[in-house]
């Protein structure tokens, strides 16, 4: 289009397209196992537990006796999983899950000795994914394992389709009354107002929303300046 628009500012104008950067560092290689945090007061209890893990290929990278070391460790490894008793000292897992699902940091698969209806409604509630109940075997470790990355997975993805949506919304307002500016100001139909955002947009390598900024902050600028 030959459209110009006198007087447009940054980042319109004057933003200059980033250049990408080859990113030579390997340790943002994902890991090839399931990295997991284990939080159980009882100590035989979670060196069983580690040793069913171990032994079907996950990599135990922390151990905790309570909740809050557990929540200190899932900061500090960001695993792919953290499995916690309900029940331990300092604070308890319904309460350390509470912490971690807040932080986004991983699933989380709840231990209890009860299966009680109250119980794992509390753990759902407070972000937990799935839960096991005590004793329990190693066929019984795993499906609770895929169960609640699973579920975390798809949690995640709902939320980023939501947060996308919400996006796309609040671009497609801002184009809308960059669009009327446009043709209030020059004369553009919409289809060539459109046009012309989608062009800039392109030929300047950056979101339709920040040319439907730059557009309204152009107009309002010169509003003032009016004003003045």
């Amino acid at each position: 289009m030959g459209h110009h628009l006198p007087g447009m500012r940054s980042p319109v104008s004057a933003a200059e397209p980033e250049q990408p950067v080859a990113d030579d560092d390997q340790s943002h290689v994902p890991p090839l196992t399931t990295r997991v945090v284990i939080a159980e007061d009882e100590a035989l209890i979670r060196l069983d537990l580690k040793e069913m893990l171990e032994e079907e290929g996950y990599t135990v990278v922390g151990e905790a006796g309570d909740g809050q070391t557990a929540v200190e460790l899932a900061r500090e490894h960001r695993p792919d999983l953290v499995i916690l008793d309900v029940k331990m000292p300092v604070l308890d897992g319904i309460s350390a899950a509470e912490k971690i699902a807040e932080e986004s940091i991983a699933p989380v698969l709840m231990l209890t000795a009860f299966s009680q209806r109250e119980l794992v409604e509390r753990a759902r509630d407070a972000g937990a994914m799935a839960y096991l109940v005590k004793p329990f075997s190693k066929t019984d470790v795993v499906p609770a394992i895929e169960m609640a990355v699973s579920r975390f997975t798809e949690l995640r993805t709902l939320e980023k389709e939501v947060a996308d949506l919400t996006q796309r919304l609040e671009t497609r307002k801002l184009v809308d009354r960059a669009k009327s500016i446009l043709q209030t100001q020059y004369g553009l139909t919409e289809p060539a107002a459109f046009r012309w955002i989608q062009k800039t947009s392109m030929d300047r390598r950056l979101s339709m929303q920040q040319v439907a900024e730059a557009v309204i902050e152009d107009a309002e600028e010169k509003k003032q300046q009016k004003d003045q």
